[in-house]
């Protein structure tokens, strides 16, 4: 009696798991996009008979962690367990019981029977020219065959020849029409079993326990490397009076396979991803080795990027363009409005209550989250020996209210897109410089001045002094500030000595070299400033960046 109630119980069981998945598809509403990674919310229906069943779930991402995968289910359905796979069982893809499947299932049946049905007589065919070509010697070799006996037989066999020939090229183009009819009614089985606008290969299988017959809803959550974001920004500024109109966006990039329609969106800074193990100091061992040595300094602000004018024109009008279409849009309607930005110890959200459209073709999506008006002081900024161009700076003070986050910035002055900076979010002082261009209404020049600079010779030593002057005009309409800078070497060697000799009242950074002038230009002012230092090391040496 035992044996056979546990038998009774295996062979319920067994029938339980042996029966025919349940397939549904399921639909992204939402998704979380961080700097590289992305969390998908994802929805769907589906009809369960009482007891066990597995359900598949197409239309995921292909490429997901499984770890990270989260079903909530009613309270009378159990989840047994969850499983990533992109290789299902192809026969399972396909409902057999759709009737528009059925009767493209039957015509490939068909034409499949009439394609073995021409190649059988194609070969037939064949076999007839191959054995009349076998049999074309003359009466067999023995008997002599009169003019007239000669002429039917080659007339016989020429005409023969020639019709079956014919017969098997029309079969072999019968042939190929029909398999490109079969190779259509696949493309169009594809088609009609295809439920999204892009099918993925990643599936989820679930085994649950049902309490109750019916229709049940199921909600997906799961973490997938196959999008990320990044901050962008379109800078507009009228003059240098005015604040600064920027457009805080968010470029989304998604390759999940896939398409996120009509989705509610939002961008965090945050990395799912990253170690939450705290760091452990282990033993600082120190050892000879080899290195490079160098030392930075502030000539350059690091928020100016050179660009090539030539190879980038179309780029920029293209950019121009698209920067002057936002800001026409936004007149309309304010994206501010639709956006909510929540910020805590770990890191900033954006959440966006419009539906967006984010395909999954490896581009970059451009989602606006929000405009801000920036109060600005403007100065320029200028580096003669390695710019012969005046640069325009935006101060901005207590940035960080904003939740700014380091990204590629659109720059749009005047009027007139001038091109791209870097906004380091992520610099420690109080104050954000903001590069906004070039301007060439600011003439500025490095001349060297030649009597005041020369080489001597010193018993076992070399003196040599440079001189140059610095010449600054302003040709704008009106007076504007200017932070200034040059530079003198600093020795590494205790042979070689320098030695400061003109600095023009600069403000003078003694252990990088770095010399700082900030002044004022009216209108068609001009101002000159000199730098003078000698260098003197032993003649027999050559320093080879001097």
């Amino acid at each position: 009696m035992k044996k056979s109630l546990l038998g009774l119980i295996v062979l319920i069981s067994v029938s339980l798991f042996a029966q025919k998945p349940i397939f549904t598809t399921a639909k992204v509403n939402a998704a979380t996009v961080y700097v590289n990674s992305a969390e998908l919310s994802q929805a769907t229906s589906v009809t369960l008979p009482k007891g066990t069943s597995e359900i598949v779930i197409k239309n995921v991402a292909d490429y997901l962690n499984e770890s990270t995968v989260q079903i909530n289910a009613p309270k009378n359905i159990t989840v047994l367990s969850v499983q990533f796979t992109k290789n299902y069982i192809s026969e399972y893809e396909i409902d057999e019981s759709n009737p528009t499947i059925k009767k493209v299932r039957d015509s490939i049946e068909l034409v499949t029977k009439e394609i073995s049905k021409v190649n059988n007589q194609r070969t037939s065919y064949s076999k007839t020219i191959e054995l009349l070509d076998k049999n074309q010697q003359i009466a067999g070799g023995n008997a002599a065959l009169s003019v007239t006996e000669l002429m039917k037989l080659v007339d016989y066999y020429n005409a023969k020849r020639t019709e079956l020939s014919n017969l098997v090229n029309t079969y072999l183009e019968k042939e190929s029409k029909l398999k490109e009819e079969v190779a259509k009614l696949n493309s169009k089985l594809e088609i009609n079993t295809q439920k999204e606008e892009k099918t993925s290969k990643g599936k989820l299988i679930i085994q649950v326990m049902n309490e109750l017959a019916g229709t049940v809803d199921l909600d997906i959550n799961y973490l997938t490397q196959g999008a990320y974001w990044q901050p962008f920004y379109d800078l507009r500024a009228e003059n240098i009076s005015s604040p600064i109109d920027m457009l805080y966006k968010g470029q989304v990039t998604q390759n999940t396979g896939i398409d996120w329609k009509k989705v509610k969106l939002t961008l965090s800074s945050g990395n799912p991803n990253q170690s939450n193990v705290a760091p452990i100091l282990s033993a600082w061992f120190l050892r000879f080795g080899y290195s490079n040595y160098g030392y930075k300094n502030d000539l350059q602000l690091n928020t100016i990027q050179s660009r090539s004018p030539l190879a980038m024109a179309e780029k920029d009008r293209l950019a121009k363009e698209q920067a002057n279409k936002r800001s026409i849009v936004l007149e309309e309607s304010t994206i501010s409005n639709h956006t909510t930005i929540s910020e805590n110890q770990l890191n900033v959200t954006f959440d966006i209550d419009i539906s967006y459209d984010i395909l999954s073709n490896g581009k970059a999506h451009s989602v606006a989250l929000k405009e801000i008006k920036l109060p600005a002081s403007y100065k320029y900024y200028a580096v003669p020996k390695v710019e012969k161009e005046a640069f325009l700076l935006a101060e901005i003070n207590d940035y960080s209210k904003f939740n700014l986050l380091p990204g590629e910035a659109n720059i749009i002055f005047e009027g007139t897109y001038v091109g791209k900076t870097f906004i380091n979010a992520n610099a420690t002082s109080d104050t954000l410089n903001l590069s906004m261009g070039r301007d060439k209404k600011i003439s500025i020049k490095r001349e060297k001045v030649v009597d005041k600079s020369g080489t001597k010779f010193l018993s076992s030593y070399k003196e040599q002094i440079f001189t140059y002057d610095l010449i600054v005009r302003n040709n704008k309409k009106e007076t504007i500030n200017m932070i200034l800078k040059d530079q003198y070497p600093i020795s590494t060697d205790k042979e070689i000595t320098i030695e400061l000799l003109e600095k023009d009242k600069a403000i003078t950074n003694e252990e990088t070299g770095v010399l700082t002038w900030k002044i004022d230009l009216k209108t068609n002012e001009t101002k000159k400033f000199r730098i003078s230092y000698k260098v003197r090391y032993p003649k027999d040496k050559i320093i080879d960046n001097l």
